[in-house]
């Protein structure tokens, strides 16, 4: 990598987790804020599974980036808006385990016109969007 190609940059928050047990184990943070059991999706156990952790956090994530993209259009968004993610587990004979992943979002009083301008400069802002660009198939859809 060439040096005029790095950006700097400033670490503002790091999350550090311990994992054990794999899908049907247990996650803690460093901070002990996050300690759950996990169980595998479809899974007889009565904790939570990475899928849904991701939607949890990738939509949470995003509904900031909304938020943030909605103030540079001058506009600010409603309590009442929010998001319905749908993280799909798929399985290909060719490719093994992947995800795929809608974000059904739901913003009242913002035209629909407006509400797709914010999702697509909110994809640029959200670290989420930016980390999965390209990788698995992804969704936006307006209700």
């Amino acid at each position: 990598m060439e040096i005029s190609n790095l950006v700097a940059q400033k670490t503002v928050y790091t999350a550090t987790t311990t994992t054990t047990g794999g899908r049907e184990g247990a996650s803690k943070s460093s901070d002990g804020r996050l300690d759950i059991k996990l169980t595998a999706p479809g899974g007889r156990g009565e904790g939570t599974n990475p899928e849904q952790l991701f939607a949890a956090g990738w939509s949470a994530c995003f509904l900031g980036a909304l938020g943030k993209a909605a103030a540079v259009k001058g506009l600010r968004l409603s309590a009442a808006s929010s998001i319905n993610t749908d993280v799909d587990l798929v399985l290909s004979e060719t490719d093994g385990y992947s995800l795929q992943v809608r974000l059904n979002i739901s913003l009242p009083h913002i035209s629909h016109e407006d509400a797709v301008a914010l999702a697509a400069h909110a994809h640029t802002l959200c670290p989420y969007s930016k980390a999965i660009k390209g990788n698995i198939k992804v969704e936006t859809n307006i209700l």
